[in-house]
């Protein structure tokens, strides 16, 4: 087999190789079914059990109180960008919008379709350098619900702590952090994710939803974005993506083998720190977007100060078997995405190539 690529796209992403090459040994003959998990009806007992399992696993490693429902839909987190508003904000209602980067921005975009939302924080004259301060925020009693991006894939920053939102539901698009670090699941009244950066392959969206959002949902929206319709019926009132879930729960049990998500974790940090001390002992070389005290675990952003020297940095990165190490296109630079999967030897090569290249191309 081909050397295996140093991964650090930021999504779809790296997947664990273990889990790659169970779902190979298991493609064609699925539990001795004949067929691929890819063939069989997603009502066979063979499907319901591994949809099961995978809602059960989630629920364990996160501590997911009974008061929850996990849901596997799709569509992405951007259609939860309006599947939010649509379910919880009427026309006359405001919910509080944080401002952190440009995944944020859209879902801001989109709120504004069914009622008011309003920005009460906004790091974007900072360049999004940085996530705001708790201090500086506050909300109203009467808002329908406060929505924040827990980390931002494009600008490199991160939550370490979340705001106190009292009796106002909070609700977090986790797509690039979740399962990332333990989180308590109670400060939320609805989290969700796309499954392709640490959760599994594209094609999946997880949703974390407490029961009583679910009651005062609104009821005259259509069939499909409602999200009754989907934990009324175990998130199989139409096809679901079958194996994507099925490698969804793959990845859940990688991680329970792996300690849990405390010691993902441990993990995560000492790979990060890897790449943030390249940054940092480069004496300038090297220049992380994200304030220290902000920065992600996830997606590592930067620039090398001379821009002629960053392209040939990208180019001799990909020459040398790293993927995925441009910056967004909206923003140019460098990033470095360390999700779950990517091992830390991945992150060790990257420092070590950062260093050499540095020591190179140093004036």
């Amino acid at each position: 087999m081909t050397q295996r690529a140093y991964n650090f796209n930021a999504g779809p992403s790296a997947l664990p190789q273990e889990v790659l090459e169970k779902a190979q040994q298991q493609l064609v003959n699925f539990r001795d079914s004949g067929m691929s998990i890819m063939e069989m009806s997603h009502r066979s007992a063979i499907f319901d059990e591994v949809h099961n399992e995978a809602i059960a696993l989630l629920k364990k490693l996160y501590a997911i109180p009974e008061n929850y429902e996990v849901l596997f839909l799709q569509g992405g987190a951007s259609l939860q960008f309006t599947m939010v508003p649509m379910n919880f904000l009427a026309a006359d209602q405001k919910a509080s919008y944080i401002l952190s980067g440009s995944w944020s921005e859209k879902a801001f975009k989109e709120a504004k379709l069914f009622g008011t939302p309003v920005e009460v924080a906004s790091t974007k004259d900072n360049q999004y350098r940085n996530i705001p301060a708790l201090e500086d925020i506050h909300f109203n009693e009467e808002d329908a619900y406060v929505h924040i991006t827990s980390n931002n894939t494009i600008y490199g920053t991160q939550w370490r702590e979340f705001p106190e939102t009292e009796n106002i539901p909070l609700i977090a698009d986790m797509s690039s952090d979740i399962l990332s670090k333990p989180i308590d699941i109670q400060k939320f009244g609805l989290i969700y994710a796309g499954a392709q950066k640490n959760l599994g392959p594209s094609g999946v969206t997880v949703v974390i939803i407490r029961k009583d959002l679910l009651e005062k949902a609104n009821k005259n929206i259509p069939t499909m974005l409602k999200y009754t319709t989907h934990a009324d019926s175990n998130s199989l009132y139409n096809t679901p993506p079958t194996f994507g879930i099925y490698m969804l729960g793959e990845v859940l049990k990688w991680v329970e083998a792996k300690g849990g998500v405390a010691e993902i974790e441990k993990h995560n940090e000492l790979k990060a720190k890897v790449i943030y001390d390249a940054i940092d002992n480069s004496n300038g070389f090297y220049k992380g977007h994200a304030v220290p005290e902000s920065r992600s675990l996830m997606n590592i952003t930067f620039r090398v100060t001379d821009e002629e020297l960053e392209k040939q940095f990208l180019t001799e990165a990909k020459a040398a078997g790293f993927v995925g190490l441009n910056g967004h296109r909206s923003v140019g630079g460098c990033r470095a995405s360390t999700y779950n999967a990517v091992p830390l030897e991945a992150c060790e090569a990257l420092r070590d190539f950062m260093v050499d290249f540095q020591q190179k191309h140093q004036a």
